[in-house]
């Protein structure tokens, strides 16, 4: 059973930081796409920052510079470093797990609040 377990979220005000963590269990870590999703409320849900098994990243747009992803493959544990915080942030942040083969997985999301 595939597993995804995230945490870091919180208030912060603007300009501040947080750092998220999921924790992965019941698939190979390493075979996955990492991605981090948010989807603030009204809105849909949108692609913030994905590593590949390769270890290749993406970002979107507004996250670039001041968002980092990364992975501890031993841990099985992807982080997402968000730095320069702004309220438009604001967001229930989701993990997920793209298998090479099948279906992705989905965390239960954490809430970030950036306050102005």
């Amino acid at each position: 059973q595939v597993q995804l377990v995230e945490s870091g979220g919180g208030l912060v005000q603007a300009g501040g930081s947080l750092r998220l963590s999921c924790a992965v269990s019941g698939t190979i870590f390493s075979l996955n796409t990492m991605a981090w999703y948010r989807q603030a409320p009204g809105k849909q849900r949108e692609l913030v920052a994905n590593i590949t098994s390769g270890g290749k990243t993406n970002y979107r747009d507004s996250a670039t510079g001041r968002f980092t992803i990364s992975r501890d493959i031993p841990k099985k544990t992807v982080y997402l470093q968000m730095n320069i915080l702004k309220p438009e942030d604001t967001a229930v942040y989701y993990c997920a797990a793209q298998p090479p083969i099948g279906r992705d997985y989905w965390g239960q999301g954490t809430q970030v609040t950036v306050s102005s």
